[in-house]
């Protein structure tokens, strides 16, 4: 049983990569409220890491006005049922031009379910063989580039790294001793 009833809902903005809605609620106590929530297609993040260095790529995000690295990752909007392997292999070639002999899927995790239904699977890439990036228009700024563990982590402590997703996913990756 719900502990939250929703009594009513409307759609109060949509894009491609987005749909917002307002859904009016009723708590176990039966007072009202509404919750706004973020409606996003799951996506993938990689970690590709082999002889002790790690892949990342970075790029400018317009929302925090500043360019950041981070683990290779992205979802299809147009093909939100697409299997999550395919959908990492695709993203690690196309962001670094990286392919793997091996995609271990390593969990799967949300990204804010505060406000929004997106999730994420981590996949560990190793066996890692470099052709080139087949980046969309919306990812000309981007670079790759390979980092010792011991730099990625000095970048995560030293505030370099701010992207919570790559944080998460190292975590997880250091929780189940690969790292």
């Amino acid at each position: 049983m719900a502990e939250i009833k929703t009594k009513a809902s409307r759609i109060v903005y949509e894009n491609r990569w987005m749909r917002v809605r307002e859904d009016t609620i009723e708590r176990q106590d039966g007072s009202p409220g509404i919750y706004g929530v973020v409606e996003k297609t799951d996506f993938a993040v990689i970690v590709p890491l082999d002889h002790g260095l790690i892949h990342l790529v970075e790029q400018y995000r317009y929302p925090v006005q500043g360019r950041y690295w981070e683990l290779p990752q992205g979802s299809w909007e147009d093909a939100p049922g697409t299997d999550p392997l395919e959908l990492a292999r695709a993203e690690l070639r196309e962001e670094t031009g990286l392919t793997a002999e091996s995609m271990i899927h390593v969990g799967h995790l949300f990204e804010c379910y505060g406000y929004s239904t997106q999730g994420y699977h981590i996949y560990l890439a190793q066996g890692l063989h470099l052709g080139e990036a087949q980046r969309e228009p919306t990812e000309q700024d981007m670079v790759s580039r390979a980092f010792s563990v011991e730099e990625v982590l000095a970048m995560i402590t030293e505030g370099v790294i701010k992207d919570a997703t790559t944080v998460a996913a190292l975590g997880m990756l250091w929780l189940k001793g690969v790292l």
